[in-house]
Order: C-alpha cells, then structure tokens, then sequence
C-alpha cells in the first residue's frame, strides 16, 4: 500500500484539472478534504483516476454531492494493491473518521442464529457469537424476536428440550418443561434416542426449508397411527401438522427452492433514509430489519445509501447467493464478495416484485415510527424542560442508581438519555469497593466522583441533566461532588420514591428549588423521569446480581489447590452447580473423573 500526494490545502489554489494529470490509474481510496483539514468524504475505486475524476469532469450530480464538492480544498489519496484492499481501508476509514459526507451504518457484527447442539441428546438454543464446530447453526436472523418466535414454534411442535447441559445431566424427574408439554423429558428417558434424533431430524430439514418434506412425512406417520387405531398419536401429529401449515401460511416470502436470498430496499422519504433488509433461508422468510444510517450532511441518496450499505454491511457478514434490490446498481461488487459468484440485482419475476415490495413498505413504516417517536421524545422533554424550569429541554441525561443486598456487591449504575431515547452504549456500571457495607452515600460519592472527573478534565460529555434515583440525602451529595469538580453549573434533580413505594407519587429535588416538587401522573415529563429511573435501576441491579454471583459463584472452588478451570468444570457439570457440590460428601467428590480421595477432603474441607 502506498500514499500519494495530497493536493494543495486551499479551496481557491484546488485545481481539480492539474491535480487529476498525475493522478494514477490504480486501485485505492481517496479523500476529500476541507480547507480547516477535516475529512468531508471517504471513497474507494477501481481506478482513481477516473473515479475521483468523474467529481469534477461530469456533471448531474445530486445536491449533498454538489454541496461538498464545493468545500474540498484538497484530496488525499493511498493506492492498494488491490480493489479488495481499497475496500477494506475505505470501510475502515469510515468507521474511524465518520466524515460527514458519507453514509455511515451503525456496526452491528453480531446476527443472532438457532442451534442444534452436537449433544447426544441435542438442545435447541437461541446462540449469539462463535460458532461451535460439534453444533449446527441456522440463520442468521435479522433480530432476537426473529430467532424466539421460530424457537417457540420449533419447541411447541416437536419438543426438544431447551435446558442447559448442567441441568439435564442430573434430573431425577422431568421438569415444568414436560408438565406443560414443551418438552418429551430426554433427561429422565421418556423418550427413545432414536425418536429424539427422529425430532432432531425433523426440526434439521425444517430450518434448512424444506418444510414440505417435514409436514408430508409427519403426515404419513399420521395415516400410520391412524390406521393402527392408535388415535392419541395420530391426534398429536395432526397437531403439529396443523402448526407447520400455520406459519407457512404466513409467510409472504417464501421459495419452493431451497435458496439463501438477501432482499434489500432503501427508501427516502422527506430527507430521511431507511435500508430494509428481509432475511430468506432455505426458501422461508426469516424476517426483516430496518437499518438508518448516522446523521449526515445533506439528503441522502437512496442509491448512495444502498450501495454504502451492501459495503459496509457485507464486509462483515457471508453474503447469500443473490441478493435483490430495489434500484439498479452498476457497481462492481467481486472485490466485496471475495469474487464468489453472488447474484445482485433487480427483481427477476412478479414473486420477486412481490418480495421486494413488502420491505419497500417496511422501511417507509419504519422511518414513520421512527418520525412520531421522536415527535414524542420531544414532546415529553418540552414537558420536562417547563415542569423543571429548565432554560431549554435537556439533550442529555444522565441517571445514578445504586444496588446492593445487606452491603454485598455493591454496584452503581449510569443510564444515558440522548434526544429523549436511551444511548445504550454510553451506559456504565462502577464496582463500588473500599465503603462501609450498606453505606449508600459513599457508594454514590465514588461513583460520581469516578463518572464527573472526566468531565471536569474535558475528557467526557458533560451532561444537560442529572437524575439521582435517591431521596434529600442522595441529591445533597451529588451536589457536593459536583462543586468539588467545580460542576456545580450541572442541573440535578433527586427522585424520592413515594409514600408505600408506589409508581407516581415520587418527590423530586429539583436543585435550585427550595420546596420538593410533585408532578402529576397525566404530566409527559414525569413519565420520562420515571422511564429513565426505571432503566437506571434495571441496569444496577443487573450488574449487582452479576458481581454477587461472580463472587459467590467463584466458590471457594477457586481457592484450593489443585482445582483448575478444567476440574472445577467437571465438579459443576456433574453436580448441577456449585449448590450440588456444596451438598456432595467426600465419596461424592471421590466419584467425579481426576479427583482423587486427598483432593476430596481438600475440597470438602474448604466448602464446610
């Protein structure tokens, strides 16, 4: 990889004619760059030379192009070796650099996908992450409600069971699964091997489309039951036909080929884009998802934005046979495909037509869901501005809560409010150490001590508003700490819980105030204070949960010598947890594979 020349640093000395003269022909990125230095627009080419001369050699282009092209006063470029290496260092830059010209996709690498684990008795489990080599995975899902919905069908028609290893290794009786008919209880053999693997078999071929298969067999075993007169198992199969045809009647995309298809429609409606993308695998619709890129200059470009999305969004995810989209793209995607043979390309046939359509309609719903939702974030922050006397509605807010049980495992967490919406990623948890058990004014001390200490050295946001899920005395000491940092300019305001702990009769300490204030419960503001309370106080409590069974969960086990990752594994597995080796005598121990009668007693010893 290598750098060229930049042109001059000057919107007046830019000329675009002389520059392009020495341009090379290989492959690589450029960048446009204003006269201040900052980074207007990323792009990758075939040629160079030719792609960034068709900026400024030809014209028609759209107005946000236009309007940028007007503000470059240089251009950088790095030629690669390869068109598949530009690729990578654009995508890469984009993230990086998120220039305000480019469309920019939020980075979710994660897909959600089902599992058939490689057990004997395999389990049906939702699996986000590495894929395991033993179990066979189907998907991937466009979200979570996607892959739980297919779960609940899946275990409503053939009964796998669902429960982790540790616990279906020592049942004694079927479990609560069973009793309400989810489940045919493999764990205490109320089911053959070869009928589970027969169930197994059947969810396999389901999952991976071919579904006619699935209903036509579990029909033929139903003529089979009838026939013998066994009417109990002929009533249960017809039950689970019955559910298959069910779904399948809902599908509004399916394929009576087993075929992997991408459908992709990007729609903007009053200068707001959305790229809809619907999921088809193994012939059956998996679902759809709506994707909008991060705020930009000027009005995106639907074909700009779809184009920006099968980059960025490819790069990182296996790429289905075809894909279909709703505007004719001429770019060349081999790089991006890693040259294996992809269809993309407009609708074929009028099924196609009808696929697309339904996505099309998708991402219009979703940018108008997403219009009134912020309607209502706005909304609900004008009322909280008037009902706080706040000079103009807060952009941000944060919200402290602090958990515990009797002083063990403290944890205080922080919960981001941006635009009226939750920022889930700006959201922290402070592990509280070094304060008297039980001792909630230390804790909230250090943990805004911790979170304002980068504020005060400009290091972090500063927010507009600050909740404290805590009464007088909570509030009293954020305003301490806040003056310590010298933040005392930071708006603040305690939520008391009301009388009996009842939602709506909360108290607010509204600093600056001298009386408490009460907001009615009809008042829109107050119902965004208590949703953001709310989230502040789920967040903590799930992170002190987390820390109180990370330290009783780290057993004792840990602390004798001898015991490994590996042994403990072993003593957890055959035990159900660290409740069935605390229950376990010596010669229990004793029978667990490489712990031998000394290292028995040293284990019971340290648990007793």
């Amino acid at each position: 990889m290598s750098s060229a020349n930049s042109a001059p640093n000057s919107a007046e000395a830019f000329d675009s004619k002389r520059f392009l003269e020495t341009l090379t022909e290989a492959p690589g990125v450029y960048r446009f760059i204003d006269a201040a230095g900052h980074v207007l627009y990323v792009g990758k080419a075939k040629n160079l030379k030719k792609r960034v001369g068709s900026y400024f050699q030809k014209s028609g282009h759209s107005p946000r192009i236009v309007l940028m092209l007007q503000q470059v006063a240089s251009v950088d470029i790095t030629a690669t070796r390869s068109e598949a290496e530009a690729l990578i260092l654009e995508n890469t830059l984009i993230k990086k650099l998120a220039p305000k010209y480019n469309i920019l996709f939020r980075d979710d690498k994660s897909y959600p996908y089902i599992a058939l684990t490689g057990d004997a008795f395999p389990r049906l489990a939702y699996h986000r992450g590495a894929f395991d080599k033993k179990a066979r995975y189907f998907g991937p899902f466009p979200s979570g409600l996607a892959v739980r919905e297919s779960l609940q069908l899946l275990q409503k028609t053939f009964f796998l069971r669902t429960c982790e290893n540790a616990v279906f290794a020592h049942r004694s009786r079927p479990c609560l699964m069973h009793q309400i008919k989810l489940c045919k209880a493999p764990c205490v053999g109320l089911i053959s091997a070869e009928d589970y693997a027969r169930d197994v078999r059947m969810v396999e071929l389901f999952l991976r489309g071919r579904h006619g298969e699935v209903i036509e067999r579990l029909t033929d075993a139903m003529q089979a039951e009838a026939e013998a007169l066994h009417f109990e198992a002929a009533a249960a199969l017809r039950d689970q036909v019955r559910a298959l045809q069910a779904v399948l009647h809902r599908q509004y995309v399916s394929s009576t080929r087993e075929e992997d298809v991408d459908i992709l429609a990007a729609v903007v409606v009053r200068g707001e884009l959305c790229v809809n993308l619907a999921m088809v695998r193994g012939g059956l619709h998996m679902g759809d998802r709506a994707f909008f890129p991060k705020a930009g200059e000027g009005e995106p470009d639907a074909s700009e934005g779809l184009a920006a999305f099968i980059e960025q969004h490819y790069i990182d995810h296996p790429v289905p046979e075809r894909l279909i989209v709703g505007l004719d793209l001429d770019d060349d995607w081999s790089a991006l495909f890693d040259n294996k043979k992809v269809g993309i390309g407009l609708p074929k046939n009028e099924m196609e037509r009808a696929w697309l359509a339904m996505p099309e309609k998708n991402a219009e719903l979703a940018i108008e869901s997403r219009r009134h939702a912020r309607a209502r974030a706005g909304g609900r922050l004008d009322a909280l501005r008037a009902a706080l006397d706040l000079a103009e509605p807060p952009a941000r807010i944060e919200c402290f809560d602090i958990s515990h049980t009797m002083g063990e495992g403290t944890v205080a967490s922080c919960v981001v409010c941006v635009e009226g919406a939750m920022k889930h990623g700006d959201y922290r948890r402070f592990n509280i150490a070094g304060i008297e058990p039980g001792d909630d004014y230390a804790a909230m001390r250090q943990a805004l001590t911790r979170r304002y200490e980068k504020v005060a050295t400009g290091e972090s946001l500063a927010p507009d508003l600050i909740f404290i899920d805590g009464g007088k005395g909570q509030h009293r000491v954020a305003r301490e700490v806040l003056t310590e940092l010298n933040l005392e300019h930071l708006a603040s305001v305690g939520i008391a819980k009301g009388e009996g702990r009842k939602p709506g009769l909360e108290t607010l300490f509204v600093h600056g105030r001298s009386e408490p204030l009460q907001l009615t419960p009809d008042n829109a503001g107050f119902h965004l204070i208590q949703e953001i309370r709310d989230e502040a106080h789920r967040f903590a409590i799930a992170g002190h949960r987390a820390r109180r069974a990370k330290a009783r969960g780290r057993s004792k086990l840990e602390d004798v010598p001898g015991i490994g990752p590996a042994r403990r594994r072993a003593l957890l597995a055959h035990f159900g947890g660290l409740d069935g080796v605390l229950a376990a005598t010596v010669e229990d121990l004793r029978r667990v594979e490489g712990i031998s009668k000394k290292l028995a007693d040293e284990i019971y010893n340290a648990l007793h």
